[in-house]
């Protein structure tokens, strides 16, 4: 499996591995998500930011089992994870996202380091743009919670687009005029793994129910001039 979705990767930026957790695994993950904050806001605006530091069985799941093994399959044994989120649409959250690329890295703090800008800040943790190459050196693991079909606005994807580097607007829209976008359409534990350069978006769900999404961004090297990843699992 393992030379198979490397190969996929390289050549499409993107790979669905179906049945990669086992539901008793979903199941504890849920349960432990449960102490997240009831607050509704952060997931109107898309989710829940920072949850290495609130549930200790995410930083479980990043380290062993099959989203470690994704990670290691196109970044090798030595990359660690950098970022956690938690995404799910509702009826109350049922957003669309247009096409883009996943373009900035989070900082323990800020630094004036050459190549690296301009400065956001998300949830109170500083956020970068980093010169391309080190986002080409890293990747994205999407665990599914729920089944997610067609009708529950799946992320879609353009295919090679994230070998083309860094694509403006004018560029987005040509990759958007000859090329057919894909749905990932990912079952129950099942995994979308993906790189940050792939042109991606979603639309709203036409059917809202949960559509729980566990997103980890893993690397494999450290930033230069004194920058430090947020996190590192």
């Amino acid at each position: 499996m393992h030379k198979e979705l490397t190969a996929r990767i390289e050549q499409e930026g993107f790979a669905i591995v179906p049945e990669a957790v086992p539901g008793t695994v979903l199941d504890e993950l849920l349960a432990a998500l449960t102490t997240l904050s009831t607050d509704p806001e952060p997931r109107r605006r898309g989710g829940v930011r920072n949850l290495f530091e609130s549930v200790p069985r995410v930083r479980e799941l990043a380290r062993t089992g099959a989203m470690r093994e994704a990670a290691e399959a196109v970044l090798g044994p030595g990359c660690f994870a950098v970022r956690a989120l938690l995404f799910d649409k509702t009826p109350e959250a049922n957003w669309k996202v247009i096409w883009h690329q996943d373009l900035t890295l989070a900082v323990r703090e800020r630094r004036s380091v050459e190549g690296f800008g301009p400065w956001t800040e998300k949830a109170g943790i500083p956020h970068v743009q980093p010169p391309t190459g080190h986002l080409e050196r890293m990747v994205a693991v999407r665990l599914h919670l729920d089944d997610c079909g067609a009708e529950n606005g799946p992320v879609r994807v353009l295919p090679g687009s994230h070998r083309v580097g860094r694509l403006g607007p004018d560029d987005i829209a040509a990759w958007r005029e000859r090329t057919a976008p894909v749905e990932c359409l990912v079952p129950r534990g099942g995994l979308l793994v993906m790189r940050p350069l792939l042109l991606h978006a979603s639309s709203p769900a036409t059917a809202p129910a949960h559509r729980r999404v566990l997103h980890l961004e893993y690397a494999a090297e450290a930033l230069p001039d004194g920058l430090e990843w947020h996190e590192r699992w």
